[in-house]
């Protein structure tokens, strides 16, 4: 019986991922890691919404939020199987491709009008066919957003307050270096699992964007949120390279240019959430606005070693500030 469920399972699921005759749509699976009120959580659906009603009764885009897929990792693998069609991957990135770190940098982007520069000027040209090297295609740049630091033993106002701190970080090396850094102990984790780290205290504290923090409900288990802005993260619109050309080709026009014009959403949506949920976040726990410079100061180190493991990572890094200043 038990092997008989498990075959049903493996069925249905190959059903739901391949084109059969007689069946009127085939479904699009859109996987993320973002929970209902997140940021991913809303720009998947109007993804999904803009998508379906430009894409007629043979293809069908549906989400599958709050890691039912699995997490970033899992589902970047997923990709290569064809058993996704998208996934909403960010600083997991950085792990695919070395290249990625240059977003692991802090202080490196001042603003979304900067950022949409970089994607133009630097990560569509470089960065996009680095990727396309692993086997994955980026059809657009969304966000993750600018991170902030909770934590459940003292405020931070400058780096020697991490020192020691049990930090949770998502994948990827530079995240990890940039808060060895600064002194803490990072410990990379799915964020699926974030919650429970910090409830039972096997973390102190954790590190996302104002609206990733609130919809995984971790000021519930947090009781300090430093405004740090360390880091900026985009987030990425990617499928496999290999199975995306098995679409036909008016498919997949309809899905990238989608992918593309909903940047704009995403950005829009961002900032209105960063706003509305500053006052959420400070009846819930004390907040507190860091020391920067002090941030910025501690930082070169990890510029240093991005340059000297990267090749081209100075390069990079020196073109994406110079947008900045155009700005």
């Amino acid at each position: 019986m038990k092997m008989f469920k498990t075959a049903f399972a493996t069925a249905s699921l190959a059903l739901s991922l391949t084109p059969v005759l007689g069946m009127a749509q085939t479904e699009l699976q859109f996987g993320h890691v973002g929970n209902p009120g997140s940021l991913f959580d809303a720009s998947a659906t109007e993804f999904a919404k803009r998508a379906n009603e430009r894409l007629g009764d043979d293809y069908e885009v549906q989400v599958y939020g709050s890691s039912q897929l699995g997490g970033d990792s899992s589902m970047m693998q997923k990709l290569k199987l064809g058993q996704l069609t998208f996934t909403l991957p960010s600083s997991v990135m950085s792990s695919v491709v070395d290249e990625f770190g240059l977003f692991e940098m802090p202080y490196l982007i001042q603003d979304r009008d900067h950022m949409k520069r970089v994607i133009e000027e630097v990560v569509e040209p470089d960065l996009y066919p680095l990727a396309e090297e692993q086997g994955y295609k980026i059809l657009a740049v969304w966000e993750n957003g600018f991170r902030q630091i909770t934590n459940n033993v003292r405020p931070i106002n400058t780096p020697e307050d991490l020192d020691g701190l049990k930090l949770r970080t998502p994948k990827g090396q530079w995240r990890v270096r940039m808060f060895e850094e600064y002194g803490a102990n990072p410990s990379p984790m799915a964020l699926s699992e974030v919650f429970t780290a910090l409830q039972t205290g096997t973390m102190d504290g954790q590190e996302n964007p104002l609206v990733q923090i609130y919809s995984q409900k971790f000021q519930e288990v947090q009781d300090y949120l430093s405004l740090t802005n360390h880091v900026y993260t985009p987030a990425y619109v990617v499928v496999s390279k290999s199975h995306w050309e098995d679409l036909p080709k008016d498919v997949r026009d309809v899905l990238e240019e989608t992918a593309q014009e909903v940047q704009d959403f995403v950005y829009e949506t961002a900032a209105k959430q960063e706003d509305e949920l500053l006052g959420e976040m400070e009846a819930a726990m004390q907040v507190n606005q860091a020391d920067k410079q002090a941030f910025i100061d501690a930082s070169g180190p990890v510029y240093e070693l991005f340059d000297q493991e990267v090749e081209g990572g100075g390069d990079m890094v020196d073109r994406a500030l110079a947008l900045g200043e155009k700005g």
